[in-house]
């Protein structure tokens, strides 16, 4: 009888551990086949076609194309950014745009230089610094004398332009600016007294300025020229022109609102003329559900709604779009890659039609 029972107990020993063994094979393959999908996501770069109405819009400027991308954070996407060259093709743009990220914490220009060199040639490229990106100006000693990281003399050697102020172009009679969203709010004088105070204080030293004193007047002298140019440029910008806003973090509905309020429409200078937003900064969620939306992001908490994530949205009558990224951003600490969510660019066409 004591026989039998080990038997038994022995047999049904085997068959569970053979169920186990059947399960965790099962979890690999499934696993597998998940991180297969997941990796294939993410070196497909999607491509958004996006027409903007804008009602002024004049014939000069109808079909006026941005190609928008955001948040590279110094990474590839493919061998030599071959994914994102794939998504782009061979289509010839009017502008392009890069919001922010786009180099990342550890200042490596590397990744950027190869996707420039793969973007539509002779077209302008604009770039505006994200929160992750090293800082902008380098008032310490540095490899050159420009008030300017090197980082991004770098890639102003590239052919880059740093867009800290207005920068417009013409067709025709028509003129489109680009503008960074930080300077709707900027206070131009109280900005540049700040500087002077320190200028006057590195200039009543008496003998000669060390390095660090010398390389922080020269970043001084650089913020007050940079000043007065945007002051004069303000005032260049006439309400028939059309202005596009840049902001890496994207805006909310009261946000706009607000500088709306501070600013009258009379102002040509004024969030009430701006057509567009580009903004990054979310990397659609990082981790979102398949075929569903983003399951956290640190500025909206769990589940958001998609449009304050990625796409276009239409915040106090401004049309704003939201790049979905490029790759995976720091800003999600345990969540260090990207999870069911593809990459993307967006190409941005401007016209008076109805769309």
């Amino acid at each position: 009888m004591a026989r039998r029972q080990q038997y038994i107990f022995v047999e049904e020993s085997h068959r569970g551990r053979g169920f186990l063994i059947a399960l965790l094979v099962v979890l690999v393959i499934l696993l597998t086949g998940l991180f297969t999908w997941n990796f294939a996501l993410n070196h497909t770069v999607l491509f958004d076609r996006q027409y903007v109405t804008i009602n002024n819009l004049s014939t000069d400027l109808e079909n006026w194309t941005i190609l928008h991308l955001s948040d590279l954070n110094g990474k590839y996407v493919g061998d030599q950014q071959s994914a994102i060259k794939k998504a782009i093709g061979t289509r010839s743009v009017s502008s392009i745009v890069l919001s922010g990220n786009m180099v990342g914490e550890d200042g490596n220009v590397k990744p950027l230089l190869d996707l420039l060199a793969i973007l539509p040639a002779e077209t302008p490229i604009l770039l505006i610094p994200g929160d992750s990106d090293p800082p902008l100006y380098d008032p310490a000693p540095h490899g050159t004398v420009s008030a300017y990281a090197d980082w991004a003399t770098a890639l102003i050697d590239a052919g880059v332009t740093i867009l800290d102020e207005p920068v417009s172009f013409t067709r025709g009679k028509s003129t489109i600016w680009f503008v960074p969203e930080s300077l709707y709010s900027l206070d131009i004088d109280s900005t540049i007294a700040a500087y002077q105070n320190q200028l006057d204080g590195l200039n009543a030293l008496v003998g000669n300025l060390s390095a660090d004193q010398a390389a922080q007047k020269r970043n001084a002298e650089f913020q007050i020229a940079r000043m007065q140019r945007i002051r004069e440029t303000i005032a260049a910008i006439k309400t028939k022109d059309i202005q596009i806003a840049v902001s890496h973090m994207p805006l909310t509905k009261a946000y706009v609102a607000s500088a709306k309020a501070v600013t009258p429409a009379k102002n040509a200078f004024s969030m009430h003329h701006v057509s567009l937003i580009l903004a990054g900064g979310y990397c659609g969620g990082q981790w979102r559900l398949p075929s569903g939306g983003a399951i956290y992001v640190p500025e909206l908490g769990f589940f958001p709604e998609d449009h304050l994530v990625s796409g276009m949205s239409y915040l106090d009558g401004v049309w704003q779009y939201i790049s979905p990224g490029l790759s995976a951003s720091t800003e999600y600490p345990f969540m260090p890659f990207r999870l069911f969510n593809s990459p993307g660019v967006a190409l941005h066409v401007l016209t008076a039609s109805l769309t």
